[in-house]
Formats: structure tokens, sequence, C-alpha cells
């Protein structure tokens, strides 16, 4: 129970930082114990240490990596740790959709970037130059959708990095990507009408290990394929430019009248890395001591 007691308190500790505790501890006890009965003393609690530590951790109550050990916890009843298994599941599968609607709208973006470049390309060579300057919108961009008769208040930052926007009426928002798929540029995958030419461009526009998967796409047979981020604004609700672009300049909006933003723009997911298994190997007493 001493040696339990040490590692919870700690947390994180060694096997001779326990050991050394409680040598001291027992010595300050037994004063009058003479000095060779004291050295026999202080190594038969190193050996109890030593075995309680590996009685906790077969019981997965503490985990050893090389000569740190770590507090896990106390064994639950079974209905308590059938509760927390489920939670686990349940966030575990979230987690599951969150990367599946991710890759999904990552696969849009790549196909509706692929389908414009093909189309430049096209309107290039169909007009034999390139096109004017004044006519070009570059990427990424956000349109603000109002009345004529809306009164704007738009301030910027000195260094340019913000942007904010007073509205006096209802206003839309729409990002790069939504343009595009109201464009046709998504092939329809993302409203579910892909026709089977339109399923042939796209799957062109992929890489091949992901051909499959614009094909469950264009099917509907993977939940939650169609996503197209829908919300509203109130007075003074202020909108992220990293909302709506993903690294594009600040800007803020604020309006007296509920207001919508339409936009599908996703960040790259990171990389999961799972955690590394426990060591299993079973504590030696004499590496401990070295």
């Amino acid at each position: 129970m001493k040696v339990c007691e040490k590692v919870q308190r700690k947390g994180t500790t060694s096997y001779n930082e326990v050991a050394d505790e409680l040598v001291a501890e027992f010595s300050a006890a037994d004063n009058h114990i003479l000095p060779n009965e004291s050295a026999y003393d202080q190594k038969n609690i190193r050996r109890r240490v030593y075995d309680a530590l590996n009685v906790l951790m077969a019981m997965n109550i503490i985990s050893k990596e090389k000569k740190e050990i770590k507090w896990i916890g106390l064994p639950t009843n079974s209905a308590q740790e059938c509760q927390n298994l489920e939670v686990e599941r349940q966030r575990r599968l979230e987690r599951i959709k969150q990367k599946q609607s991710q890759l999904q709208e990552l696969i849009l973006q790549q196909i509706a970037f692929k389908n414009l470049v093909q189309r430049n390309r096209q309107a290039e060579q169909q007009a034999r130059r390139p096109p004017p300057p004044n006519s070009v919108i570059h990427l990424p961009f956000i349109i603000v959708n109002t009345s004529r008769k809306t009164v704007i208040d738009c301030s910027i930052s000195n260094d340019k990095f913000e942007y904010l926007f007073n509205f006096d009426n209802t206003f839309e928002i729409h990002d790069d990507i939504e343009v595009l798929k109201r464009m046709g540029m998504a092939c329809g995958l993302e409203s579910g009408n892909c026709s089977a030419e339109d399923l042939k461009v796209a799957r062109s526009l992929v890489p091949k290990a992901l051909e499959p998967y614009v094909t469950e796409m264009a099917q509907g047979s993977i939940g939650g394929v169609f996503v197209t981020t829908t919300g509203s604004t109130s007075n003074g609700t202020r909108l992220s430019a990293s909302d709506l672009s993903n690294g594009a300049d600040g800007m803020l909006a604020t309006s007296s009248n509920g207001s919508q933003y339409s936009g599908s723009r996703v960040e790259t997911p990171v990389s999961y890395v799972g955690e590394d298994d426990d060591d299993d190997d079973d504590f030696n007493e004499n590496d401990e001591e070295d």
C-alpha cells in the first residue's frame, strides 16, 4: 500500500526514488536498530518495493518504460469500465466521422481546383492569349453578397491583415470552394447529382488510390458525404477569415440582422499518431539500481 500511495502521489517516478524514500522513512522510525541490522533491513525494504512494483504493473495499475514508472489508476468495477469503454468507442467513432468528412471535402477541393485549371487552360488556348490582368481573381477569395441599398462600413488595420465590415442589412458570405461547387467544378459530387460522364472526369482528377472512394461518394454510399457548412450570424457576431479561406487575411463582419455564411473549405488534417504500446518487461532490480 505504501508503494502504491507513493507512485499515485508522484504520478511519475522511478524504482530508486520510491525505494530510497521508504528506506528513509523506516530508518527514521527505527533508530534503535544496530548498523549491521539496518543494512540488512534496507536491502529487505528494497526487495519488497521491487516485488510490489511488479505486482502493481501486472494489475495494470502502473506502467514502466525503461526506468520511468507512471501511475495509470486503480482497477474499476465492470459496469464502470464498460461505461468508460462505450464513451471511448463513441469518441473514436466521432473522430472517424470527422476524418471521413475532412477527406471527402479535400477530395472535392482537389477535383474543383483541377477542373478550374483545365477550364482556364482551354480558355487561354481558344483565345490564344492569357487573360487580361483585371479579369483574374486569385485564390483563395471570399464573396460578400448583400442588397444594393445596404450601408457597409469597412475598417482596415494598419498592417492590412484585418478587415472589419459593419452591415445595416442581411448579407451572405461565400468562400472560393463554395463558388467553384456552384459553378459545377466538383462534378456534382457535393450534391449527389453526378452523371456517369462527370464521375469519369472526377476519377481522372484524383490519385488512383482514391478513385474507388470517389465512386462511393457519387453513389452516396458513404454517410455524411455532402458537406456544406451553413451558419447564421446576428448582431455582434464576428466571422474570422481563417474559418472562411484557411489562412487568408483576417476579416470581421457584424450585422444588425441575421446573415448567412456558406463555405466548405477545410484544413488538411494532421496525422494522428497513437500512443506506443506499454513496455511489458518486468522490473529488473539490478538494472534499476545501476
